[in-house]
């Protein structure tokens, strides 16, 4: 059956419903889910910093949208599609960014604005932990909260299981909306809100021009190239690290598959963007302006198929 409505976890799809400013309403419920009634947003306009794109991984596998609200809170939202090594990690480096571009010239108390990092995962957290959402901050040895203005929240979708029937929340909705908006032929019961009426308005296929459309395409099939890439490569890494494993210790084994599981997964997708490049006879120079990589890279790694 042909969608009627798009995916929302592809780069055009996030963008379209949650990136431009005449549907920033959209993007406003969302966050007010996630926030705590001091932080509650009532208007905010988008920044053109782009934290994320420092890295040809990230910029292939993560979306991001950098916002601030009217009283100077900054939002990072993003939307990341596979696992990456030390995700964490990166979402703490980004955060900082947040942190500095506060900063006054001239006689400055450091007195800082909140800062939200909130990520859309599409992909299982490699912790102990089963909940859909998390919420972290700064603690003491205590547990105590030593720092309320830095704040990671993330949303792990493949974990968020509820019916229709059982959403209750707005966010409840919002998670519905993200996992099985592109499934939907109509708009449930259930969502028949004026802000849900308005995403599934946006959304229609059949409403984009031929431009939009072809956007579209390109950006669904790369979603469904790199989530298939990585599910193979990871299979297989973790097959090989299992393997190299046996000497080493049964843990190691499965880190070291993991590893290589992300690796390739990686490689293969950027060389089906690259193959399909090539095949709409584009330059290597705009090949590897697109991706990231040198023209040298691209070569080889064309020649490497």
């Amino acid at each position: 059956m042909q969608a009627i409505y798009l995916n929302p976890l592809t780069d055009f799809g996030f963008k379209k419903l949650f990136g431009e400013e005449p549907h920033k309403d959209l993007l406003i419920s969302f966050l007010n889910t996630l926030l705590p009634e001091r932080h509650q947003i009532a208007d905010l306009q988008y920044t053109k910093n782009e934290y994320q794109g420092i890295t040809q991984t990230d910029r292939k596998a993560i979306f991001d949208l950098n916002c601030i609200s009217h009283t100077g809170e900054r939002f990072i939202v993003e939307l990341q599609k596979v696992k990456q090594m030390f995700f964490k990690d990166r979402s703490i480096y980004y955060s900082s960014f947040a942190i500095q571009e506060q900063a006054q010239r001239g006689d400055w108390d450091y007195k800082l604005k909140a800062v939200y990092t909130i990520g859309i995962l599409d992909f299982i957290m490699d912790d102990e932990q089963s909940e859909v959402l998390y919420h972290a901050q700064l603690k003491d040895q205590l547990n105590r909260v030593f720092y309320d203005k830095l704040n990671f929240i993330y949303l792990v979708l493949p974990r968020f299981q509820k019916s229709v029937e059982q959403l209750e929340t707005l966010q409840d909705k919002w998670l519905y909306v993200f996992k099985h908006l592109p499934e939907l032929d109509s708009v449930p019961q259930v969502l028949h809100e004026e802000i849900f009426h308005r995403t599934f308005t946006i959304a229609q296929l059949a409403q984009f021009s031929p431009d939009e459309r072809k956007a579209y395409e390109d950006s669904i099939k790369y979603y469904r190239d790199l989530k298939n890439s990585y599910d193979t490569a990871h299979q297989e890494g973790w097959v090989e690290g299992l393997e190299a494993g046996e000497q080493l210790g049964l843990v190691k084994g499965r880190e070291e598959g993991e590893q290589i599981g992300i690796a390739k997964g990686e490689q293969q997708a950027l060389l089906k963007l690259l193959q399909g490049m090539q095949a709409q006879g584009l330059s290597v120079a705009v090949m590897a302006s697109v991706s990231g990589l040198s023209e040298a890279a691209v070569v080889d790694l064309l020649a490497s198929a």
